[in-house]
């Protein structure tokens, strides 16, 4: 073999045969050895010890790159993490005050433990009063008293039956007192979580169920060991309170959200977008509008999914409301329940509405000729019931009585029956049916949207009435015009209108155009130059 072989498999051999640890002077020798080696014979290192080296500078370079690529991710990680904090923020900055308002419930009932002639007096059932802040306090007025009045009643009621368990327990022995506690604790927990099962209680009261159980089991259990269970009680109460009512000053005084306003909003928002959808529905489909709008002029079409989806925060909402005091334009025991009702018709008009949406871009269409002939009806029923969904939304916000809205329901029932007398008819005997089933479906889901429609406006004037909204008064009755009766105009508004004539039959009036422009609106709609 030659020296320098020799020399190599000495170098290779070396670190595997060493046995000495790596702080010893032979080890040294070997590392520097074998240093040495790969400057003075690479080539026999690139043969021979190839492929290993090979797969060490790949994960040596791969770990290199990782490395150099971390500050990068790491700032764009960061970034995005800003982002959705803005985003969230610009959403809803209610979002934030509420943070806000936690932190400072948290600071002023922490005094418990600051203070020290209140630390003396509570010791560390203080705790509880911190510990109620942090579960009572929630986003909206009505979650926070839900949930505090149903923690303050629950520990009240827990702490006294927990004490009158304790002194029953005691007349019964020292060895039959435990097995009394036993079987009370299991009785009340049974029953109470058996309760919780019902639709009515789990959606008001499932929370102080749960502190009932927890109190009752804390008290009882606890008075086994300890004399002092009255105290116990009495601190545990009193903590509780303090901190029920931090969370109930700061959530009505500082910046309060209303459920009950959140639900009024969110009932007509989403009558509205139903209303948008239908209004821009007739066009889209039968191609009025052409094809060169952007996917941003066409964002109407997509609101209405969001019904779909709205039932349990319409709930949630509704459940809040009911314990809401009075406040702003909403009264004490408003009907919070009929919204519910006009909510779930919205969502059955809005599945309809998914139907319309999905022959907007299906595979098979109907033929240019059948859409020709439903195109006026179909056009007709979508418009008017898209215009009275949205003055039905306009009436919700406002709270006043919806009148306005009753015309265009009546205009779509009434495009409805010359659809129906339409289809009828014989013009469809010698049509292919694959042509024409597209058009009479679209057709029959619009006649269903028109009596969804007819049945929300029925449910709105119920809850107008409830609700005792506001009835607002016409300045030209449609009546009085046809009758001939003249109206009450003030004679400000008569300025320069003294040549105007009223056909009582057929509507109309004459005058000059510059008689036109300075009559009262009310009227002007009837004029005719």
């Amino acid at each position: 073999m030659p020296f320098s072989s020799y020399k190599l498999e000495a170098c290779r051999a070396s670190p595997k045969a060493s046995s000495l640890s790596a702080d010893s002077p032979c080890s040294l020798l070997s590392l520097i050895f074998l240093s040495s080696c790969e400057l003075a014979y690479p080539q026999y290192l690139a043969m021979e010890m190839g492929p290993a080296s090979g797969d060490k500078a790949g994960v040596f370079s791969q770990g290199r790159r990782w490395l150099n690529a971390l500050p990068v991710k790491f700032k764009a990680k960061v970034a995005d993490t800003a982002r959705n904090i803005k985003k969230v923020g610009q959403d809803d900055p209610r979002r934030v005050i509420h943070s806000l308002k936690v932190g400072l419930a948290l600071a002023l009932v922490s005094i418990f433990y600051y203070y020290q002639p209140l630390y003396s007096n509570f010791g560390v059932t203080a705790m509880w009063a911190i510990m109620t802040v942090v579960v009572v306090l929630e986003f909206s007025v009505g979650a926070t008293l839900g949930k505090g009045l149903n923690r303050g009643m629950a520990t009240l009621l827990a702490s006294a039956l927990g004490v009158g368990a304790h002194h029953l327990a005691n007349l019964s022995g020292h060895v039959g007192e435990p097995i009394l506690l036993g079987s009370l604790v299991f009785l009340q927990a049974a029953i109470s979580t058996f309760l919780r099962f019902f639709p009515k209680i789990k959606a008001r009261y499932d929370y102080g169920l749960l502190i009932f159980i927890l109190t009752f089991s804390l008290i009882s259990i606890s008075g086994f060991r300890d004399d002092e269970i009255l105290e116990l009680a009495h601190k545990r109460v009193l903590t509780v309170f303090v901190g029920g009512c931090a969370c109930f000053i700061i959530s009505i005084v500082v910046f309060p959200v209303w459920a009950g306003e959140d639900l009024h909003n969110l009932i007509a928002l989403n009558i509205e977008k139903l209303g948008n959808f239908l209004e821009g529905f007739g066009d889209e489909y039968f191609k009025r509008t052409g094809d060169a709008e952007s996917k941003d002029d066409k964002k109407y079409l997509e609101g209405y999914k969001s019904v779909l989806n709205s039932k349990t925060g319409e709930e949630s909402l509704a459940n809040f409301a009911a314990w809401e005091p009075r406040h702003g334009r909403f009264q004490f025991r408003h009907p919070w329940k009929q919204y519910l009702k006009v909510g779930t018709l919205a969502r059955e008009c809005a599945y309809r509405i998914e139907a319309l949406n999905g022959y907007l871009n299906a595979d098979i269409q109907a033929s240019s000729e059948v859409r020709s002939l439903i195109q006026e009806a179909c056009t007709n029923m979508s418009i008017e019931s898209g215009k009275a969904l949205k003055e039905l939304s306009l009436t919700i916000k406002k709270m006043v009585q919806p009148s306005s809205a009753d015309s265009h329901i009546e205009n779509a029932k009434s495009a409805a029956k010359n659809l129906k007398s339409l289809l009828k008819s014989g013009l469809w005997e010698d049509t292919d049916l694959l042509k024409v089933i597209p058009g009479i479906t679209v057709a029959s889901i619009l006649n269903e949207v028109v009596k969804c429609t007819e049945n929300i406006a029925e449910s709105v004037h119920e809850l107008a009435s409830k609700a005792q909204f506001k009835s607002v008064e016409r300045t030209v009755s449609p009546e009085k015009l046809h009758s001939g009766q003249p109206q009450n105009i003030k004679s400000a508004q008569m300025v320069n209108c003294s040549h105007v004539v009223v056909n009582v039959g057929e509507s109309t009036m004459a005058a000059s155009p510059s008689e036109i422009s300075s009559a009262p609106k009310a009227i002007k709609h009837n004029m005719e130059v």
